[in-house]
């Protein structure tokens, strides 16, 4: 009885692996040979040189399949190479230089990205190429009490020098005003739930 199983579902495994690789060779106009390219959250069409949202004017496979498109958003600057993180079976370590602790507080600005509970690694930038449009930024506000934890959605320079605009993910409309270099506080580098 015991080894009818194993059996079923090794075949039902196999059976399902050879229905994807024979829709991707069909469907899709995969080669054998030929490169392809994935992303963290799907299957890209796999097609060489082409992008998971350009493949020859048939649209992705999130395209194909759930009928929609997803929109490149910028997203905060990769600050912490591989061999900085270090994790064991008891302990991780990341190595980062002027690093500070932060947690947060309920107003559902940031949502779903940060809540309270949240915790987050900050680092103090020192010029303004530390600041990018992504980024996760701690600034003090001309027009709210206390620290501002924010997205910033454009960086700039005007007659006053550089500046960068935010938003908080879940909220309608850009933050008012202009935030100067003199006014960031930290960078998130890392979130921690």
């Amino acid at each position: 009885m015991r080894f009818a199983f194993v059996f079923v579902f090794i075949s039902a495994f196999l059976l399902g692996a050879a229905a994807t690789f024979v829709y991707f060779y069909e469907y899709s106009g995969w080669e054998m040979g030929s490169g392809y390219s994935t992303t963290a959250y799907v299957i890209a069409s796999p097609k060489a040189n082409l992008t998971d949202t350009e493949t020859d004017g048939q649209g992705s496979f999130i395209e194909k399949v759930l009928g929609y498109s997803n929109e490149e958003k910028p997203s905060p600057i990769d600050r912490i190479p591989e061999q900085w993180i270090k994790v064991d079976k008891h302990k991780v370590v990341i190595e980062i230089e002027n690093a500070v602790w932060s947690k947060f507080t309920d107003t559902n600005s940031m949502d779903p990205v940060l809540d309270k509970g949240a915790n987050a690694i900050e680092i103090v930038p020192e010029k303004y190429s530390d600041v990018a449009v992504g980024d996760i930024i701690a600034f003090a506000s001309d027009y709210s009490e206390g620290t501002v934890i924010h997205r910033v959605t454009e960086v700039g320079e005007d007659e006053n020098g550089w500046y960068c605009r935010t938003k908080g993910d879940n909220n309608p409309r850009q933050d008012p005003g202009k935030i100067r270099f003199s006014q960031v506080k930290r960078v998130i580098v890392a979130i921690i739930y």
